[in-house]
């Protein structure tokens, strides 16, 4: 790796987190991660693209907001109504991507273990469902390192390509929030002292 690859990877905050993650190949050519026609596939696209519209829409809800505050909050009773179906079409379809897993999660990239090795280069489609409140995202990745952990484990740390601004804002807050949140549980465990 070279000194600028290694500078880009240490500007983005890393996280420790648990989500449901599905990890597939990308066959040559393919570009697209939601090539699957299953309902799975068809729904989760769909909650992918709910978060996306919603976080592409706050803007113009506080423009509303400023002009016509009865409309604003009106919209934003509509927008939780959504969110409480998307969260549930989430939990179902946690089932379909598996169990959570640990990963180490950057808006850069993401780092996990898996079963099957995956060569530096291999382009893979990855679906992930982020807690607590249910995130869908559909992504590309690109593997750039594969390290054996045992006899069945591989670490897979893998880089985002082609990210919108949408999809790079969401996991960037969701990160802000899980590091608030690990610092408002680190501030109420009892210090230890000698």
């Amino acid at each position: 790796m070279s000194t600028r690859d290694a500078e880009d990877r240490r500007e983005y905050y890393r996280i420790e987190d648990t989500i449901a993650l599905e990890i597939s190949p990308l066959k040559s050519g393919e570009t697209s991660v939601d090539g699957d026609p299953e309902d799975a596939s068809q729904l989760f696209s769909l909650l992918s693209e709910l978060h996306l519209m919603d976080f592409e829409s706050q803007h113009l809800l506080r423009h509303i907001h400023e002009r016509d505050r009865p409309l604003a909050s009106y919209l934003k009773v509509i927008n939780k109504r959504i969110d409480l179906i998307g969260q549930a079409l989430a939990r179902s379809l946690l089932h379909d991507i598996g169990p959570a897993r640990q990963v180490t999660l950057s808006e850069a990239g993401i780092n996990f273990s898996n079963r099957t090795p995956f060569e530096p280069g291999t382009r893979l489609a990855v679906k992930m469902v982020l807690m607590p409140q249910a995130l869908g995202l559909q992504l590309r990745a690109v593997v750039v390192h594969s390290q054996a952990q045992g006899e069945d484990e591989f670490e897979i740390g893998a880089e985002f390509e082609a990210l919108t601004d949408a999809q790079r804002q969401l996991l960037a807050k969701h990160i802000l929030q899980r590091q608030a949140s690990e610092r408002r549980q680190a501030r109420q465990r009892p210090s230890t002292s000698d």
